[in-house]
């Protein structure tokens, strides 16, 4: 993707921060964002994006071009687990002030989530058609936010004729911010804290590495319309939680505890046939991604790592 105008929401986030730094080398990038982090903001302004200072809790966009060709909005206001009405407000605002000043742009791509799916089995699929209204008890307001984004996405993609992506995503990591669920996972592994799994089974989710998040949003901005298109977005293999966990100790050595009870944060799999329809396949392995990112992420682990790899490829 050369030569476009790009505007990248979340600009210091897992998702959006690699695909600013990768498009800035060809392209005019703008990163918004609160930039809680100068050193990240100064390492985004390195590799060659703009930044703009952006609260979409409480301000405008005053000041910034209006003339963007491709939009990435992966901003998103959590909320603190008991405003529900203030958390909708703020993502529903958010995303129409930025859609209607950038009403102009080819494509509009928004970073939704497989939390607002309506929880089935463990074991389900999810679809892009099926109900909606999920629930997230380790944060409860996280669902609305994304969900009242998605309407306005809708909406405003045929009010404007703007067109419009909305990719729910599953578990993104990488070596950038915290490294992802993972990631935040081995750190407890670390610390000797347990990890909460099922009592029967294990959860699953779709991994997917920060390597093909970059690749694939310009396809996924190929693939916008208006009405907003919707596609479930995560990595091809179907990874159990507990396996993930037990592969990151085989990886480093440090021991993992699993707590079997009642409570487990809930994952999801995705049925992944429209995606592949329009973008294709995923090219990092999860097993090869979390590797890599652990050695990128935990220097004190490196050789290790490395050892285990070239023992598992010698069989």
């Amino acid at each position: 993707m050369q030569g476009k105008k790009i505007l990248v929401t979340g600009g210091t986030g897992q998702v959006a921060r690699p695909v600013a730094e990768a498009l800035a080398a060809d392209n005019e990038v703008w990163c918004l964002g609160r930039f809680g982090d100068p050193a990240a903001r100064k390492e985004l302004e390195e590799c060659g994006a703009r930044t703009f200072t952006w609260d979409m809790a409480t301000d405008d966009l005053e000041g910034l071009p209006r003339d963007f060709s491709h939009v990435l909005h992966s901003a998103v206001h959590r909320g603190d687990r008991r405003d529900f009405e203030e958390t909708a407000r703020v993502n529903a605002a958010g995303t129409a002030r930025l859609m209607t000043h950038c009403a102009a742009a080819e494509a509009f791509l928004y970073v939704s989530s497989g939390v607002v799916y309506h929880r089935a089995d463990r074991t389900h699929r999810y679809r892009e058609g099926d109900p909606l209204g999920g629930t997230a008890p380790w944060l409860p307001t996280y669902p609305i936010a994304k969900l009242s984004a998605e309407g306005v996405v809708r909406g405003l993609a045929e009010a404007l004729g703007l067109p419009s992506v909305i990719a729910r995503l599953n578990i993104a990591y990488g070596p950038y911010g915290h490294g992802g669920v993972p990631m935040i996972l081995f750190r407890e592994m670390r610390e000797g804290q347990p990890c909460a799994v099922p009592r029967e089974g294990q959860n699953y989710c779709n991994l997917l590495h920060t390597d093909d998040v970059v690749r694939q949003v310009p396809l996924l901005w190929e693939t916008a319309q208006a009405p907003a298109r919707v596609v479930n977005w995560g990595g091809d293999e179907e990874v159990g939680i507990t396996d993930l966990l037990e592969y990151m100790s085989a990886l480093t050595g440090v021991p993992v505890h699993l707590d079997r009870g009642d409570y487990s944060r809930e994952t999801a799999i995705f049925d992944h046939s429209v995606r592949r329809s329009l973008i294709g396949d995923c090219s990092v392995g999860w097993k090869a991604g979390i590797a890599r990112t652990m050695a990128e992420s935990f220097e004190e682990y490196r050789d290790r790592i490395h050892a285990h790899e070239l023992d598992s490829e010698r069989g």
